[in-house]
């Protein structure tokens, strides 16, 4: 298979993958799923700052400092003074953004497995999850990430 082909299937494939979870994030929980993965995020790393949303999702700090001020405007997060750093804020999730997020979760994890997991054997799924973590961290100049997942 050529490496345009491939492109070609990955890339497409991201955006159907992406536009499908969006549109059924949006009707059933009245979330994007750019303003879930950001949450995401925010739950999974603790003294959660700006920097880190933009390293973990590969985005501008600019453009995740946006989305920070987004969800803070509809209540699902809050700023608070960081303690270590009083340059920089610490992002927690409130409970009303907790809560969207169990549900969001839920919506996500089962998109996910009609796209990934339906179609794909356990080893077919392990071997594109390597595939794809190891390009990334080629891609982004880090070590290789891929092998913890081996």
């Amino acid at each position: 298979m050529g490496l345009r082909r491939v492109f070609d299937d990955l890339v497409r494939f991201e955006t159907v993958l992406w536009n499908t979870v969006d549109v059924r994030l949006k009707q059933e929980c009245g979330v994007p799923l750019g303003n879930l993965n950001v949450m995401m995020t925010i739950a999974a790393t603790p003294g959660c700052r700006v920097q880190d949303i933009a390293a973990a999702l590969e985005i501008t700090v600019g453009g995740t400092s946006q989305a920070v001020d987004r969800l803070e405007k509809l209540g699902h997060c809050v700023r608070r003074p960081n303690p270590a750093d009083r340059r920089s804020s610490v992002i927690e999730l409130t409970a009303a953004g907790q809560e969207v997020l169990k549900r969001a979760g839920t919506v996500f994890d089962r998109e996910l497995e009609k796209f990934l997991r339906v179609p794909l054997s356990v080893d077919a799924l392990d071997s594109l999850g390597v595939a794809l973590a190891t390009l990334r961290a080629a891609a982004s100049g880090e070590p290789d990430s891929g092998a913890e997942l081996r």
